[in-house]
């Protein structure tokens, strides 16, 4: 047994062997390579070997004399590099081709892109920091941020990126690694180095791992002074040095040692990492068999630079068993104390040998044995395309933490017993998490001097979302609350009238500034300031998106490192770009020029358009103004008119809810929803029949034309310019109607006549309906509406006479009326039968934005579902949405329009046939396709400034965009 045990022992140390071994530098074609680099160094003199050991710095943003100092170094002194600081990327490639045609041999250029190239120039991508990605649980997301960082910085011509950061951040004090880390824990930085490095080094940019022997654990900037770790062998093997070993084994290309002062690695008092023997020689290139290439870190550094004298400090480094001198102060003193230590036998030439041949081997395997300029052409597109956002958004979304969720407040479910007030903290903008959280209910911003005020103000409000929001431009920027925030936050959180949301946009050590927060209900992290952390954070609160993520850190000692209590999503809308759904955003803009042309052709001054797909709204547009002869424009905050999409949205909601509850069913008789009408021709109309627009009903009863007098106003007999207890029932300002005429309107409606068999849409048949939920439930149906659906979805955009709820100026205008009210209608219904019913009617009335007709589409998509509530069964929508009487030839649901059977109907005629929707006389247009996922909302005011405008019927606009839709799907 013993002998098994010491067999399998010595197998393994001989694989591990064996694997840390690798040489990290080989390329694919290792003769070639080999024979390149031979001839290479062959042909070089000691002068030209030398040189080869510097890596020199420039920014792109320096003016002419340093950037030629640098084409003059490059051609005296033979450096092998240069590493790009700060500046632009059109300059950068202009400079690269120019120091390249310089050079004898083609240069290694690198870069600090840890989390792209943005880390160090101007347009260009910046992904999230790594800590931010330690938070992923996905590892292959950060793989792919890997890759797309590394294509960009081969399309930049940049060979080597110095990075990943392998530090262990252990203290939350640190100045210089912080969010540069992937946390704290070392197998998370591990996984997430490995991920990255890979995924770099798969389109064939050099990784470069650092800062050796781990930087995490100090409060001190090794750019000021050098950081003391006094920490034993066994914590340094466990911890700092724990992702270095891991990441030679999978064979990473190079490693940067750091500055640091480490004792028990390091016996000689005060000597960095970086000049040390026992740290480079002995134990990284000896111990740990590292054959990658070794770089310094910046020997301009105070850490180091103050060490030894001008030009030894580049020699030390040399001698310590360093490959590349990066950032030497003064390249002509260390250049000549080289060449001197070469000559007096200090260096030795295999010494010398084994750095410059791996030089040349990293060169070969980023392929310079063929190098090619530059294309400065295209550079800034290529280097920030939809791909990154896509990926950028992927990350974030994975990333968000929810730390502390009590009473399982998040995700927010229900919205109708919701009051909500939003505080802002930090003193970087919030703009984007406050739209957002505005997207799904009601916000109230509050604003405040003292603790004082803030409870006077918010104590009418039951939940408080608090933002805090720090700077997004460097991960070195402050992140801690102030003195009063730190008390605010905790007060906001105790008051008894409400519960608290915390979201936190920077660092997860921001949380340690407050020392109880028990009395928090919860908190999201969503790591950084950006616009889509932004967004995503008030999805994740809403329940859009599920939160996925863990803190890499301990942010507090009540939240441990790994912390993270995962959501899952409720079926509400998030939003998108078109591609994270399957749209190709260039085909897309077709709908803009189609909207556009609208305009210029007069078919309506304004218009919305939402496009959503798979849950994302990818598509919310606004255009034109509310009115011709208006500056201002349309937001998509602005109301219209739905006229008749109120058919879907308004009523059907509630017969639905009936047939559920067994208060009606299809087979229903008018004569039994309205008594009175049992000795009428309609007594025998069918619920279905009427709804499916197969009744036999007129198409709609001109109500309003008999209380006009003879002179085609209204008659006062019928109308007041008061209210009074006997004329309440308000159609117009100063424009109030008899209470009387309700009754009138009824039985007008069952003194009709059928008429012949066969399709006819008609709006009589909701009147029929509304008369009958209002009498069955005792309520109005504007109310009950609000508290069954409106409320509870979130739709606090969606309304019945929305002059009193919304500024008139929100509300686009419908008409300039000259044959009833005499005015401009605007924030009343245009729809003259809505109107006598007091703006709510059952097939017209509702206005809205088309967000929330979105939301009520998507519910019907969802089988009924939304926002973790179940308003209906799915098999009810289903029964609703079903053609009964196609084979009559009527296309109709229940209420439903659908797909034409012919040639032509109320369709591109590219949409499925469980697809469904309706369209509204004021120039609206909703429709939804479960098949494609896809809603689809129009909204304009094609009657403005007058309802014989039908430009935009004639046109068949509304479908030819619905056509534009499907032509940009890919998949």
């Amino acid at each position: 047994m013993k002998q098994i045990l010491v067999f399998y022992t010595l197998t393994l140390l001989y694989t591990y062997i064996s694997f840390a071994q690798i040489d990290p530098l080989s390329a694919k074609d290792t003769l070639a390579q080999k024979a390149w680099v031979n001839t290479k160094y062959n042909a070089m003199s000691l002068e030209e070997r030398i040189g080869q050991l510097f890596m020199v710095s420039v920014a792109s943003d320096q003016n002419k004399t340093s950037t030629d100092k640098i084409k003059q170094q490059i051609e005296q002194y033979h450096i092998g590099g240069v590493i790009f600081s700060k500046g632009g990327p059109v300059q950068q490639a202009i400079l690269t081709n120019q120091y390249q045609a310089a050079s004898n041999l083609p240069l290694l250029i690198g870069q600090d892109a840890e989390w792209g190239l943005a880390m160090r120039l101007d347009s260009t991508f910046a992904y999230p920091w790594n800590m931010t990605l330690g938070a992923i649980q996905k590892d292959d997301i950060v793989a792919q941020v890997g890759k797309r960082i590394g294509e960009h910085a081969k399309r930049l011509g940049v060979h080597i990126n110095f990075a990943p950061d392998l530090d262990v951040n252990i203290n939350p004090k640190n100045p210089i690694i912080g969010n540069r880390s992937f946390g704290e824990h070392r197998v998370n930085v591990v996984r997430k180095a490995v991920a990255f490095n890979k995924g770099m080094e798969s389109v064939g940019v050099l990784a470069s791992g650092k800062h050796f022997p781990g930087h995490g654990d100090t409060a001190t900037d090794s750019h000021k002074s050098l950081p003391f770790l006094d920490f034993s062998k066994e914590r340094l093997d466990s911890i700092e040095l724990y992702p270095f070993k891991k990441m030679i084994d999978t064979g990473i290309s190079s490693i940067m040692v750091a500055h640091l002062n480490i004792p028990a690695l390091e016996p000689k008092e005060g000597l960095p990492s970086s000049l040390s023997k026992k740290i480079i020689k002995e134990y990284l290139k000896g111990a740990l068999q590292y054959k990658g290439l070794v770089f310094t870190d910046a020997l301009n550094m105070k850490a180091v630079s103050e060490f030894a004298p001008k030009g030894e400090v580049e020699l030390s480094a040399f001698l310590a068993g360093n490959d590349m001198l990066l950032m030497p102060v003064d390249v002509a003193s260390a250049h000549a104390k080289m060449v001197e230590a070469y000559h007096s036998g200090r260096i030795s030439e295999a010494r010398l040998e084994s750095s410059v041949k791996k030089i040349l081997k990293a060169k070969y395997k980023v392929g310079l044995n063929t190098y090619r300029p530059v294309v400065v052409a295209g550079l800034v597109n290529d280097l920030h395309t939809i791909e990154d956002d896509l990926l950028y958004e992927k990350a974030i979304e994975n990333a968000i933490t929810v730390v502390k969720n009590n009473f399982s407040i998040l995700p927010v479910r229900r919205l109708d017993n919701k009051k909500i007030a939003y505080v802002k903290f930090g003193d970087a903008p919030g703009d984007t998490f406050l739209n957002t959280l505005k997207t799904y209910v009601d916000v109230d911003v509050i604003h405040a001097k003292d603790i004082a005020e803030y409870r006077e103000q918010l104590r009418n409000y039951n939940l408080v979302v608090i933002g805090f929001h720090k700077s997004n431009a460097s991960p070195w920027k402050a992140s801690k609350f102030s003195e009063n925030e730190k008390y605010w936050v905790q007060e906001i959180a105790r008051m008894r009238s409400n519960n608290t949301i915390l979201s936190v946009f920077t660092k997860p050590y921001a949380l340690l500034d407050i020392q109880d927060w028990s009395a928090m209900d919860g908190i999201v992290m969503a790591y950084q300031n950006s616009a889509i952390a932004q967004e995503k954070a008030a999805e994740v609160i809403f329940g859009a998106i599920g939160a996925k993520g863990k803190l890499p850190v301990t942010a507090h000692p009540s939240f441990k490192v790994g912390t993270g209590i995962n959501t899952k999503p409720i079926a509400r809308l998030g939003f998108s770009m078109p591609e994270r759904v399957g749209f190709d955003r260039t085909k897309l803009k077709e709908v803009d020029k189609l909207v556009q042309a609208g305009l210029d052709s007069l078919m309506y001054p304004g218009a919305q358009v939402l496009i959503a797909r798979k849950g994302k709204v990818i598509y919310n547009k606004s255009f034109g103004k509310p009115i011709y002869e208006t500056n201002d424009s349309i937001t998509n905050n602005h109301l219209f008119d739905l006229a008749s999409v109120t058919k879907i949205l308004g009523t059907l909601p509630l017969v639905m809810k009936m047939e559920e509850e067994g208060k009606i069913e299809l087979d229903n008789t008018f004569q039994e929803l309205i008594p009175a009408y049992k000795e009428s021709e309609l007594k025998d109309v069918t619920v279905l029949k009427a709804l499916s627009h197969y009744g036999r009903l007129p198409a709609w009863i001109a109500f309003y034309v008999s209380t006009l007098d003879d002179n085609r106003k209204p008659s006062d007999f019928f109308y007041r310019r008061e209210p009074s207890p006997d004329y309440s029932t308000k159609v117009f300002d100063g424009m109030y109607l008899s209470n009387a005429y309700k009754d009138s309107i009824y039985n007008r409606i069952g003194r009709q006549e059928l008429k012949s068999n066969k399709y006819r849409y008609s709006d009589v048949a909701y009147y029929v309906m509304k008369h009958y939920i209002e009498d069955t439930y005792g309520e109005r149906l504007d109310a009950l509406l609000n508290r069954f659906l409106l409320r509870p979805i979130g739709a606090t955009h969606m309304a019945y006479n929305p002059i009193e709820q919304f500024p008139r100026a929100q509300i686009v205008p419908t008409e300039e009326d000259n044959y009833y009210r005499f005015k401009r209608v605007q924030g009343y219904v245009h729809d003259m039968g809505a109107a006598m019913q007091g703006g709510v009617g059952g097939h017209a009335g509702l206005f809205s934005n088309a967000l929330d007709v979105a939301k009520i589409m998507q519910m019907y998509l969802q089988g009924g579902y939304y926002g973790g509530h179940r308003f209906f069964n799915e098999r009810t929508v289903k029964k609703f949405n079903t053609c009964y009487f196609c084979d009559e030839d009527v296309r109709r649901g229940v209420g439903f329009d659908k797909p034409q059977l012919k040639n032509s109907g109320p369709t591109c005629g590219c949409v499925s046939r469980e697809s469904f929707g309706h369209s509204g006389f004021t120039g609206t247009y909703t429709w939804a396709d479960p098949e494609e996922e896809l809603v689809y909302v129009f909204l304009s005011n094609r009657t403005y400034p007058t309802m014989t405008n039908n430009l935009l019927v004639k046109s068949g606009l509304r479908t030819r965009i619905q056509q534009a839709i499907y032509d940009s799907l890919i998949n």
